[in-house]
C-alpha cells in the first residue's frame, strides 16, 4: 500500500481533511468531547459539536483551537488522531506525507507544535504552510509568477491579510478579529439590547441567515430564543438585518483599517497588479452578505470572492502537495 499525502486546514471552527487523489475527504468541527475523569474520548467533530453547551458534570466538550493556533496539545493531537481513523489513512507500513496550515503570524514554537502533532499522528514528512498562501492557491491564483495577488482570509479565529508574488508572501498580517468574534458580537449586541442571553450556535445562526455588513434591497430578519436576563424564563424576540449589521460595524472597521495597513506596505509595482486584478475574499467570513460591496467602497479597488470561500485551503493543500515548489523546505 502507497502512503497518501494529507493536506489539513486545521482551523479554528472546522477540520478540512484532503487526501490527495481523493480530495476533501473530511470537513467537521474543531470539537472534542472528553470524559473528565478518565480523560477518554466520547466524541469528536459534528458528533462533538452537537453536544456543546449540553453536557452533563463528568463530561467536557472542548475547542482545542483558539485564534487558529494550538490551545490544548492534548486534544488536538486526539482530534486529529480521530479523524484520521475516521477516513482510514497511513499506517504502520505506509506513512504519509502531512501538509498543515497556519496562520501567518504564528511564532516559531507554535509552529513546532504544530509540527509535533502531526509526526506523533506518524507522518513522513511535515509541511507547515500559512493559511492566507494556501487559501490564495485554493482559490485559483497562480501565485508563481511575478504579479502580486492579494487575499484575505476570513477564518473563525483570524482573519489573514497577504500580498503574494513569486511564490511567496510579500507583506502580511494576522489579526484575531474573525467569523468567532462576529458571534461574540452579535451575544454583546442582543445581551445589550434585549436583556437575553443566547449562545454561541444561535450567534452563528444568525450571522449565516441575515448576517450583513451593508444593507441592500431587502431587510431580513429571523426569531431567536433565549433565556431572559431580568425574569430569568426563556423567551423569544424578532433581530433584524439592520441591527446585525449594526452589532458588527467596529470588528469589520478592524478588518478594513488592517487591509489598508497591508496595502500601504506594499510595493507600488505590486499595488498596481492589485488595482488591475483586485483581492479575493476566502474563509467563512467571506460569506456575509455585501462584504465585496463594501470592502470595494472602501478600499478603491475590486473586491471579489472565491467561488468556494470555505474549501479554499483545503483545496489551496491539495495543490500544494502536486506542485511542492511552492512549499518553503
Amino acid at each position: 500500500m502507497f502512503s497518501k499525502d494529507i493536506g489539513i486546514d486545521l482551523g479554528t471552527v472546522n477540520v478540512l481533511i484532503y487526501v490527495k487523489g481523493e480530495g476533501i475527504v473530511l470537513n467537521e468541527p474543531s470539537v472534542i468531547v472528553i470524559n473528565e475523569e478518565d480523560k477518554s474520548v466520547i466524541a469528536v467533530g459534528e458528533e462533538a459539536n452537537s453536544m456543546l453547551g449540553k453536557t452533563p458534570g463528568k463530561l467536557k466538550a472542548i475547542k482545542p483551537m483558539k485564534d487558529g493556533v494550538i490551545a490544548n496539545f492534548d486534544m488536538v493531537e486526539a482530534l486529529l488522531e480521530n479523524f484520521l481513523k475516521k477516513i482510514k489513512v497511513g499506517s504502520k507500513i505506509s506513512k504519509p506525507r502531512i501538509l498543515i496550515c497556519c496562520p501567518s503570524n504564528i511564532t516559531e514554537v507554535e509552529k513546532n507544535a504544530i509540527k509535533e502533532v502531526a509526526e506523533k499522528m506518524g507522518a513522513k514528512k511535515v509541511f507547515v504552510e500559512e493559511e492566507p498562501k494556501v487559501a490564495a492557491v485554493g482559490a485559483g491564483l497562480d501565485i508563481g509568477k511575478p504579479i502580486g495577488n492579494m487575499v484575505v482570509d476570513i477564518g473563525g479565529g483570524t482573519t489573514d491579510i497577504a500580498v503574494l508574488s513569486l511564490g511567496n508572501i510579500v507583506t502580511s498580517a494576522s489579526i484575531k478579529t474573525a467569523g468567532n468574534t462576529f458571534d461574540q458580537n452579535i451575544i454583546d449586541y442582543v445581551k445589550e439590547k434585549y436583556k437575553l442571553l443566547i449562545g454561541e450556535k444561535t450567534a452563528e445562526n444568525i450571522k449565516i441567515k441575515i448576517g450583513t455588513v451593508k444593507q441592500g434591497k431587502t431587510k431580513e430578519k429571523m426569531s431567536i430564543k433565549g433565556r431572559d436576563l431580568v425574569g430569568g424564563l426563556p423567551k423569544t424576540v424578532s433581530i433584524t438585518s439592520e441591527e446585525v449589521e449594526e452589532a458588527l460595524k467596529e470588528s469589520i472597521k478592524k478588518i478594513i483599517s488592517m487591509i489598508k495597513v497591508v496595502l500601504e506596505q506594499t510595493p507600488p509595482e505590486l499595488s498596481a497588479d492589485i488595482i488591475e486584478k483586485g483581492i479575493i475574499l476566502t474563509g467563512g467570513g467571506a460569506l456575509l452578505n455585501n462584504l465585496p460591496e463594501l470592502l470595494e467602497e472602501e478600499l478603491k479597488v475590486p473586491v471579489f470572492r472565491a467561488e468556494d470561500p470555505l474549501s479554499c485551503v483545503a483545496e489551496g493543500t491539495g495543490i500544494m502537495l502536486e506542485k511542492l515548489y511552492y512549499i518553503d523546505k
